[in-house]
């Protein structure tokens, strides 16, 4: 597995490059598994593919704070990301690996081994819910996946140094939520988890086993994503 430390430019470009990297997998046109760890350079909002912006988001406080809502290309839920929010994801392929065709196993497979790497760093991590991570019973990672035909993207947050209150002000309350949660609101449920950026990405790829790093990306189809759909109101605010 390669690793790929790279934050682009614009949160645009960050999600379009997770798309392109399944893609590329997938064609052949690139390594078939990756781990890549990146940062949006500002807070925003991002949904998930079938999320209702209505439902999960308050439009208003995002536009008074200045925070965009984008769209991923992946299922589950909003979550709210920036400076101080690491992002991995983790291209996996499904040769030799059957099993996590099934959600619930690759949720467990990925999340095992993000919960190994963690761990060493707080004792107290717990894996949660459909695909929460959490310090006890408060939330400081949400993840999510994509699958295709031969590989499948799996992504999420790792809540470090974060201004958790935003949360609170961008998002509604959610309109399904895990039984740990208890409804607690935003700022009873979340919390950051205490590490600082470099020591999660030196447990991250060691888990992860990665072998070099990823000389190149896919910025031309980043481009072309980004165009045709990370840039567009219709896909980042369709109902």
């Amino acid at each position: 597995m390669k690793l790929l430390v790279l934050s682009l430019s614009t949160p645009e470009e960050d999600l379009a490059l997770d798309e392109a990297l399944l893609e590329q997998a997938e064609t052949g046109a690139g390594p078939s598994e990756v781990l890549r760890l990146w940062e949006l350079n500002r807070p925003c909002v991002v949904v998930g593919r079938s999320s209702r912006v209505a439902v999960e988001v308050r439009p208003d406080a995002c536009a008074e704070a200045g925070v965009p809502i984008l769209r991923r290309c992946s299922g589950g839920a909003a979550v709210v990301a920036g400076p101080g929010c690491l992002m991995y994801s983790v291209v996996l392929a499904y040769r030799d690996r059957a099993p996590l065709r099934m959600l619930d196993q690759a949720h467990c497979f990925v999340l095992g081994i993000m919960h190994q790497a963690l761990a060493r760093l707080a004792p107290d991590v717990r894996i949660q819910g459909t695909s929460d991570l959490t310090l006890g019973d408060r939330k400081f990672s949400g993840n999510s996946l994509r699958c295709k035909r031969d590989h499948f993207l799996y992504h999420g947050t790792i809540l470090y140094d974060f201004p958790l209150d935003l949360i609170g002000r961008c998002l509604a309350t959610p309109p399904h939520q895990p039984a740990y949660r208890q409804q607690r609101e935003h700022a009873r449920f979340v919390t950051n988890f205490p590490a600082g950026q470099d020591q999660l990405h030196r447990c991250i790829s060691e888990a992860w086993g990665t072998d070099g790093q990823l000389e190149s990306w896919p910025e031309q189809q980043v481009a072309a994503l980004v165009s045709s759909r990370y840039d567009q109101a219709s896909w980042n605010l369709r109902l």
